[in-house]
């Protein structure tokens, strides 16, 4: 049960952590629903991007390269790599109190509530779970109610960033889940699959 925006990161972390400790091996070179970037690359970014948010709210180190220019190369396990950034994350949010306004976060507009960059964090986290774990042949770990619970921040952030961090939204069926829903607001095709070999 989603008892608070806390409680949400950490069942997206949890999405996250599973999607990872569950590609296959030499899994990492396929394609994503994420346009040009391969699971690894995703991996990367959805790492850089809780680390970003922690060195936000802490002043610590950030990712080491930039998330939205992914490598593609990984020398150490994607879970280790991984579990250093969620518990970054996780570390950084524990220290900020709910109500808190003005909390700094990596992305426009750069400062909102505390409630709001929680939120923001558990919804780039779920949503990159989805996109490894499409990407590897496996369900979805994005639950209705994981959805259901991170479209109001959807709904907040989403349109400032379209073009940059979103694609264009897509129309679901007027009968979609909350998933299904949330990822077509967000510009990703719910039914992707990857394209045969």
């Amino acid at each position: 049960m989603i008892t608070s925006k806390w409680d949400l990161l950490d069942q997206a972390h949890a999405a996250l952590r599973s999607a990872v400790a569950g590609m296959p091996p030499g899994g990492g070179g396929r394609p994503t629903p994420c346009d040009r970037w391969n699971v690894t690359q995703v991996v990367q970014h959805a790492a850089g991007d809780q680390l970003a948010y922690a060195s936000r709210l802490t002043g610590g180190p950030g990712p080491a390269e930039d998330p939205f220019a992914p490598t593609g190369v990984l020398a150490e396990d994607p879970a280790a790599f991984l579990e250093a950034a969620l518990e970054a994350s996780a570390a950084a949010f524990a220290g900020i109190a709910p109500g808190t306004g003005d909390v700094p976060v990596p992305l426009p507009p750069f400062s909102v509530t505390a409630e709001t960059a929680v939120g923001a964090a558990a919804l780039d986290a779920a949503v990159h779970a989805w996109d490894i774990a499409v990407a590897t042949g496996r369900p979805s770990p994005l639950t209705e109610a994981l959805a259901a619970a991170l479209r109001p921040t959807a709904d907040l952030l989403v349109e400032p960033l379209r073009g940059f961090a979103f694609g264009p939204a897509l129309t679901p069926d007027p009968a979609a889940d909350p998933a299904r829903s949330l990822l077509a607001h967000l510009g990703r095709d719910a039914a992707w699959t990857p394209p045969a070999a």
